[in-house]
């Protein structure tokens, strides 16, 4: 049986003594039985280009990791998107791995992703359980966002949440393999078949909800996406993104293309008149959860300008409500 041509997509963003680290973990798995690794990293136009050549020159690299540097910074899709074109035009991609600068794969991670992939035909996208980087688990799948979803997360009332069914878009998981509506694209191997069908990742998303849309087109052709426990990553949350922390108490205002990206993602998968009820409701609900925190002086688990920012993006403004045609790779 010939080996497995399994291809690593990474982008780093001026995180590059992140990718060198994520790097150094990879190299450990290149002795895996069956599976040829190779990687292709792209420097977002961030500058990280010079510290990883070098890196891989000192550490002999070069027979298993390309280096491209993209010709401008399009966000997280677009820079997938370049590292998956160059993979599947290569003709020798069994598999493809997803996987952020700021993660470290532990041992055994591929090889058991792979076997679980071989063994299941049926499942086309499969993402990995996670760990901080103290070792904790953090073992989460997810459901797609809906009217409810975005509802309950506003309303922050716990009974009101059970009563609709445990509508929450974060799912802990069991360490049983299951069917999931969308894993975590900080690492994520996909059969080369879902991008020739539905192409790569959405580049209207510049950073956020890109793997949820993915994983949505995926499911609408047929495609089914699993999460497997026994593949496990580190994960450094927020890292590649400076965005989110893992403590409350640091919790961020978002910027302005979360907002976008959420904005999309549900006009494009529920319809424009759907995701102005999801935002109306946000709004009309909102204030009652930030009274529950005030009450519980919780006050600091509340994102920043939160409320005020989803309405200046908002698809309740007529303003807000072109929705730019997919742009993805295409495949011949």
């Amino acid at each position: 049986m010939t080996d497995l041509n399994v291809w690593v997509v990474s982008v780093s963003y001026r995180s590059a003594r992140l990718m060198i680290e994520c790097l150094r973990s990879l190299e450990k798995e290149r002795s895996t039985p069956g599976v040829n690794l190779r990687a292709v990293i792209v420097d977002n136009a961030s500058g990280d280009f010079p510290i990883l050549s070098q890196a891989v020159a000192e550490n002999g690299w070069h027979a298993w990791i390309t280096l491209i540097v993209a010709p401008r910074n399009g966000g997280f899709a677009y820079g997938n998107n370049l590292g998956i074109q160059l993979a599947l035009e290569s003709g020798a991609a069994d598999y493809l791995l997803l996987l952020n600068p700021d993660t470290q794969v532990r041992p055994g991670a591929i090889g058991s992703l792979l076997a679980f992939l071989r063994s299941r035909p049926d499942v086309a996208i499969a993402g990995t359980s996670f760990e901080n980087a103290d070792g904790t688990e953090w073992p989460m799948a997810f459901r797609f966002p809906s009217i409810g979803t975005e509802f309950c997360a506003a309303l922050a009332l716990g009974f009101v949440t059970r009563l609709l069914g445990d509508r929450t878009v974060a799912r802990r998981m069991s360490p049983v393999a299951q069917q999931v509506d969308w894993v975590s694209g900080a690492a994520m191997m996909v059969r080369p078949e879902v991008f020739r069908t539905i192409g790569g990742l959405d580049e209207n998303y510049f950073l956020y909800f890109e793997e949820t849309d993915f994983c949505f087109r995926a499911r609408r052709a047929g495609f089914a996406t699993w999460y497997f426990p026994q593949s496990r990553v580190m994960h450094i949350m927020g890292q590649s993104t400076d965005v989110v922390t893992e403590t409350w108490s640091e919790l961020k205002r978002l910027p302005a293309y979360w907002f976008e990206s959420r904005r999309r993602y549900l006009a494009v998968t529920l319809g424009t008149p759907a995701a102005m009820m999801a935002d109306l409701l946000v709004l009309l609900a909102y204030p009652i959860g930030h009274l529950k925190r005030t009450l519980l002086r919780r006050t600091h688990t509340a994102i920043p300008h939160y409320l005020r920012d989803l309405w200046r993006h908002s698809i309740l403004r007529s303003r807000n409500r072109q929705l730019a045609p997919i742009r993805t790779l295409r495949m011949p």
